[in-house]
């Protein structure tokens, strides 16, 4: 059993987790800091992956295969529910356990395949388990938990990218039901989803006084055998165990009691779902960094060059050094970000705009920590570097997410140049 101990929610019993506590030595990052449940949580998904080594992952990579396993293996322990509340299956943990989850399977060479297969069953089900009625949570939320079923995020489309305020698919009442019609784009893990999270417009946009109202949140059934929705999976460069695709609606139908929250507020209840996302996502890059360190600084030590090992070259030394550094850096943004998050909760001192800062800057920082980290380790390994079986090909290939999305470099350099510089707006 693990039990919570996380400073910002009252401790009330012990978790329904498994767990022995073996200890690894495949892992370069420093974990003095954590508190004891962080590490708890951390051994014990390390050695449910340790059954998913890196060629599982390579074979899945090749194939397209979802990696059912891995969900199975950590809803049968109760871990997709880590930051969802107890009374409804979870484990009343926060941000900072959840992040620190992903950001281990990511490090066992699971990478942003890995993490992603759970990703949106962490984070969507935030503003659900924060923003609708007991009797919806009740209804929507268990049966996540224990991964009867599963959920995917539906937000992004196609012609409005990062202008989330001008969204254009449609939720339009009629009776008892709300019609959805329009299209999204990016939707990870929807050929396998049986739920969706999905934001949608319910005021056009001419008639609204402020660009973030008429926008509503739904948490809705997802059948492609139903008559509306319709899927189209995009080939892409990495993380490819992992679907993406294109959805589809022609005016599929929704009961009405699918709308979370107050119709017209989705977008300030989704933003709930917005922060926690970013911690996740740098705790995944933050993974594939120091995976991908590790692989490199391993061959580093192995591989003899002129009689002597070549990680004896300050030319290959220094930069992973370099890279090393950056990470850990890194690391602590992450987790400082995830604790302020959390402790949001129960702290009014504690702003949403400080929060948001945090948690933006945090991905930004991970997202170029691992891509350094990749990259310099492919580059370490020479032309083995460019070799499937060695695998940091790979992570190199999955680092260019946590860069892209869900929010891009250059947009988190506009947010924290207006919100925190005050510098005028740049678009």
């Amino acid at each position: 059993m693990i039990s919570r101990r996380h400073p910002c929610i009252p401790y009330s019993g012990p978790r329904q987790f498994s767990i022995s506590i073996p200890r690894r030595a495949n892992t370069l990052m420093e974990t003095s800091g954590f508190s004891d449940t962080q590490l708890q949580v951390r051994e014990a998904i390390a050695k449910i992956c340790s059954n998913f080594p890196d060629e599982y992952w390579a074979a899945h990579d090749e194939s397209g295969e979802y990696p059912h396993e891995l969900h199975t293996a950590l809803s049968k322990d109760g871990w997709i529910g880590i930051a969802l509340p107890e009374d409804l299956g979870g484990s009343g943990l926060g941000i900072s356990e959840a992040t620190m989850m992903l950001h281990t399977i990511s490090e066992s060479g699971a990478g942003m395949a890995g993490a992603q297969s759970i990703h949106a069953n962490v984070y969507a089900t935030q503003p659900v388990a924060k923003f609708a009625t007991p009797e919806q949570r009740q209804k929507m939320l268990p049966k996540l938990v224990n991964g009867e079923w599963r959920a995917c995020f539906g937000v992004t489309e196609p012609n409005t990218g990062l202008e989330t305020l001008k969204l254009r698919t449609q939720a339009v009442r009629e009776g008892d039901n709300y019609k959805i019609s329009g299209q999204k784009i990016w939707i990870s893990s929807a050929q396998v989803a049986t739920k969706m999270v999905l934001l949608a417009r319910t005021t056009p946009i001419e008639e609204v006084k402020k660009p973030s109202e008429g926008l509503s949140l739904f948490f809705i059934d997802f059948d492609p055998n139903q008559p509306g929705l319709e899927l189209k999976r995009i080939k892409k460069m990495g993380g490819r165990a992992i679907d993406a695709n294109e959805v589809f609606f022609d005016n599929y139908s929704i009961p009405v009691d699918s709308l979370i929250g107050k119709e017209g507020q989705g977008f300030k209840i989704v933003l709930h779902g917005m922060n926690a996302e970013r911690c996740l996502l740098a705790g995944e890059a933050l993974g594939l960094g120091y995976a991908a360190l590790y692989r490199a600084s391993k061959y580093a030590k192995e591989r003899i060059v002129f009689g002597r090992p070549i990680g004896m070259n300050q030319g290959i030394q220094h930069p992973l050094a370099d890279a090393y550094m950056h990470l850990e850096a890194a690391k602590l943004a992450t987790y400082h970000a995830a604790r302020l998050y959390d402790q949001s909760t129960t702290d009014d001192s504690i702003t949403q705009s400080a929060v948001g800062v945090a948690c933006n800057s945090a991905k930004y920082l991970a997202a170029e920590a691992a891509f350094t980290a990749c990259e310099r380790s492919v580059l370490s390994l020479g032309g083995m570097g460019y070799a499937q079986e060695y695998h940091v090909e790979r992570y190199l290939r999955e680092c260019f997410v946590p860069r892209i999305a869900p929010v891009s470099r250059e947009m988190i350099m506009n947010y924290v140049g207006e919100k925190v510089l005050g510098l005028p707006r740049s678009y």
